[in-house]
Order: C-alpha cells, then structure tokens, then sequence
C-alpha cells in the first residue's frame, strides 16, 4: 500500500498503474525480534528505462520515511528486465550513493513529487 501510490517521473501514472510495482514484487520477512527485511523487485516498462535508478530512490526513500517498523530495505530491479540492471542494483543499495542522491536540490524535488501522496 505504501509504494502503490508513488508517481512515475515521466507519465502522470503511479507505479502501480504502469506495472512497475505489483503486490507480488515485495516480500517481507522477519530477521530478529520486532525486525523485518523487506525486498522489492520491480520492473521498469522498458528494458533501458533511463530513469529505473531514479524509480529506485523513489521507492528506496517512500518506504525508509512510512514503515513503521524496523526494517532492512533492498531494492532490485527483476532480473532480466533492464540492460543495466547489475549497476543499478548496487547503486540503489547503496547508503552513501542515497545519500549523495538525496543532496542534489534537483534530484531530491523530483523524488518529493513522485513520494507525495496526492491530496
């Protein structure tokens, strides 16, 4: 429920509404007392989508800021679906790229527009 609503960069349409995310792409598993690891796999709608790593963030930051729980996040793009999926993979699992990613004005307004939830 908490990405289902997460806009595209590119088209007025949610995740959801593209395919991009299904309910069938997130599993949630328990790792310890009151912890959960939670992996998404997603599917961008073309095989050299230019912005899947920004797709990632978008999920990457939705999720961090509304579990309500401890959680361990991984995001994969689904195997065989984008042409870089290798490099992207380790770039939207990586704490420091985030990080450097969300301290670009520009970069972190697009994922505000996409994370926000429309009134």
């Amino acid at each position: 429920d908490i990405i289902r609503t997460i806009r595209d960069p590119e088209k007025p349409n949610t995740l959801e509404e593209l395919e991009v995310v299904t309910e069938s792409c997130v599993q949630v598993q328990g790792i310890g007392e009151d912890e959960y690891l939670v992996i998404i796999r997603f599917t961008p709608t073309v095989p050299h989508c230019s912005l899947a790593t920004l797709i990632g963030l978008c999920l990457r930051i939705k999720l961090q800021r509304c579990l309500p729980f401890r959680h361990k996040l991984e995001i994969y793009i689904s195997e065989g679906t984008h042409s870089t999926e290798e490099d992207i993979n380790k770039q939207i699992n990586d704490k420091e790229r985030v990080a450097a990613a969300m301290e670009n004005p520009n970069l972190c307004e697009i994922v505000e527009q996409c994370v926000t939830e429309p009134d």
